[in-house]
């Protein structure tokens, strides 16, 4: 009797071991790890410091980006420290409270920067099929608008999860093989049916980051239609131009996360290790190269930078 007691204990505190069968190696995969996250930090608060002071980056591709920085910022904290200290001084140890908090948190940012994108992809449609309309749609107060409705959307859909997680009982396994909180691989901890987290974290998926991967593939359909149709070479190069960087980056964001669900899905289920760093990936390589490939591939942001680091110098 006392051992079914045992059983239906619901557990309050977890413990993550970072990347399961490398735990020998997490010193040295923490380099790569802090070093990512350092530029990180640094690339997306240089580039919101230099869009906001320089008046000549106040327009809307500027600010959509300068959200989009700061949501890089948000993503990485919430995942990075956690999996830094559990390399450094073994610390998994995770509050239930905690744990749905860091998910949360996690779910909802990695929404926010698709939406962030959606409305990227709008802006470059915007200012390649309507060019002499573009500061007059793109208003101030609307840009407001959009960023509020994304962050409205974002947590508005995560907030139910903290409540679908609170009403299970985690009588199973404490021990999470990752190096944080995710929501239905917390739920399968549950000895409860998690039956409605399933097709709530499916509905969430749909109505959010794939329906804004199929609104963004119509946008540049639509772009590329408008720029083929543009008689001058050079404002054809120009167009495209301008739609690199943001391309460049939704491959980056998207990529790993579809490579990673296609990996889960079909690959090897013995090789959990290869999950968690893709998820990782999924995390981290977004916030340290936006700010590298918008760097490079806009000329204003590189001027920017190339006077601020080095006009002292020369």
């Amino acid at each position: 009797m006392a051992t079914l007691n045992h059983t239906w204990v619901s557990h309050k505190v977890f413990y993550l071991l970072g990347i399961p069968g490398l735990e020998d190696q997490h010193m040295w995969i923490s380099i790569p790890f802090f070093i990512s996250y350092v530029i990180a930090l640094f690339g997306n608060s240089l580039l919101i410091f230099i869009i906001l002071t320089r008046h000549s980056l106040h327009g809307p591709m500027y600010l959509f980006l300068c959200m989009l920085s700061g949501t890089d910022i948000v993503l990485a904290t919430c995942t990075v420290p956690q999996t830094l200290s559990i390399f450094w001084f073994g610390a998994g140890e995770i509050s239930l409270g905690r744990c749905i908090t860091q998910l949360f948190f996690i779910h909802s940012t990695f929404i926010s920067e698709s939406g962030i994108l959606l409305v990227m992809a709008f802006d470059r449609y915007i200012a390649i099929c309507y060019p002499l309309r573009y500061t007059t749609i793109l208003t101030n107060s609307l840009i407001g608008k959009i960023g509020v409705t994304i962050f409205l959307r974002s947590y508005g859909t995560i907030f139910p999860v903290i409540f679908l997680l609170k009403r299970l009982t985690f009588c199973r396994n404490n021990i999470l093989p990752h190096t944080g909180c995710e929501h239905i691989g917390l739920a399968r901890y549950s000895c409860d049916d998690i039956h409605v987290n399933i097709w709530y974290g499916f509905f969430v998926l749909m109505s959010t980051v794939v329906l804004d991967i199929m609104l963004i593939f119509i946008s540049y359909m639509l772009i590329l239609r408008a720029v083929f149709h543009i008689p001058s070479k050079d404002a054809l190069h120009k167009a495209l131009n301008t739609c690199g960087s943001h391309v460049c980056v939704i491959i980056l964001f998207y990529g790993p996360g579809i490579f990673s669900v296609l990996t889960e899905r079909f690959g090897s289920h013995n090789l959990p290790h290869i999950h968690v760093l893709l998820a990782n990936v999924c995390f981290l390589a977004p916030p340290m190269l936006n700010p590298i490939i918008y760097g490079i591939k806009t000329k204003q942001i590189r001027d920017q930078v190339t006077h601020m680091l080095f006009s002292k110098v020369l």
